[in-house]
């Protein structure tokens, strides 16, 4: 197959190219850039230098979705919101990394994004691209939104309790934290490492983008779903996110009925793995692989639960559930061609 990203230079271009280059099913990646046209790709990332040379090619969308079988969108907000009805309607699936298609109601993504959105036809055609959810969806589509880091580490940590109906709606509470990649490959006031090294910042109070996208899935599996309180963190490291997620129980239950909600999720998920009980992890465990790890807990005198989800948000949050998708899109073994275990230390 034949690849093409568009957005190769930023921190989810690249990691998609690294993934994707070594990939069975995929002979060919071509590069798309608007502000790098006509560069060498290893001119910026001298590191991911390769037998064949990758020049940054211009956009030309009417070529590009007839000779590609995939074009990944890891652009910016609103780019994929202008882009995606060029590039649909001939041979390529598209998957975009981008929040401009996971939120189903235009005008919420138009409140939160502060951008216009994409058109109801467009926003209808996607599938929402979280795998251990909505793999029939995916399968079926041509059109993909690759949900958000933050989303992607909380709905995987809330589903088994959230679809079960035993979770008292009002008493969700995320709290999450983010290397800085998550911010992007720009640097802004919070994220110069003078600022970032040995601190711990607050962002986005009540107003992160990923909010909306969050209670619409959940509201996918409640109806009762209200809106939740949602935190972010930016902590000095690389890499990670780590979601601590605290909500209580309609009625009384044991932590072995909770953990068995998971087993029962997950049993056939290669991906999200279960930790034992009194055991907790952290980013490390799950760096530059696309795993999701959980651990949960129960405090029999609050009847409150703590769950703890972490992931590589450039991995599972963003590149290599890019890839979980296009393997279940074109009918591959979904573990094709992401990595086995995660780096470590």
């Amino acid at each position: 197959m034949k690849a093409g990203i568009i957005g190769a230079t930023g921190y989810g271009g690249v990691e998609l190219f690294r993934l994707l280059n070594s990939h069975p099913h995929i002979k060919q990646v071509i590069l798309f850039s608007s502000s790098n046209a006509g560069e060498e790709f290893t001119s910026i990332y001298p590191q991911m230098s390769t037998e064949q040379n990758h020049r940054l090619e211009e956009l030309n969308p009417e070529e590009m979705k007839e000779e590609l079988d995939v074009i990944f969108l890891a652009t910016p907000a609103g780019v994929s919101t202008q882009l995606t009805p060029e590039l649909l309607g001939g041979k390529a699936k598209v998957i975009d990394l981008s929040g401009d298609l996971r939120l189903k109601d235009g005008s919420a993504y138009t409140k939160w994004y502060k951008k216009e959105s994409a058109s109801s036809a467009i926003l209808e055609k996607s599938a929402y691209g979280l795998p251990e959810w909505n793999k029939e969806a995916i399968q079926s589509a041509d059109l993909i939104a690759n949900p958000g880091c933050f989303p992607t580490a909380a709905l995987l940590g809330l589903g088994p309790l959230v679809s079960e109906g035993i979770v008292d709606p009002s008493s969700i509470i995320i709290d999450a934290k983010t290397g800085v990649s998550g911010a992007g490959k720009n640097p802004g006031a919070i994220t110069h490492f003078a600022h970032l090294q040995e601190n711990f910042q607050i962002y986005k109070v009540n107003q992160h983008q990923h909010i909306p996208e969050i209670e619409q899935q959940l509201t996918e599996w409640s109806p009762e779903t209200v809106p939740v309180t949602f935190s972010t963190h930016l902590v000095p490291m690389t890499r990670g996110i780590m979601a601590t997620i605290y909500l209580t129980l309609k009625e009384n239950q044991t932590l072995e009925e909770l953990k068995s909600y998971y087993e029962s999720c997950y049993a056939e998920e290669p991906f999200v793995r279960f930790r034992k009980e009194g055991q907790f992890p952290g980013t490390k465990d799950v760096y530059g692989s696309n795993y999701c790890d959980i651990g949960i807990t129960l405090d029999p005198r609050t009847n409150r639960v703590t769950i703890v989800a972490v992931i590589d948000n450039l991995m599972k949050g963003a590149a290599s559930q890019a890839v979980q998708n296009m393997n279940l899109l074109f009918q591959y073994e979904e573990k094709t061609g992401l990595p086995d275990l995660p780096v470590y230390p």
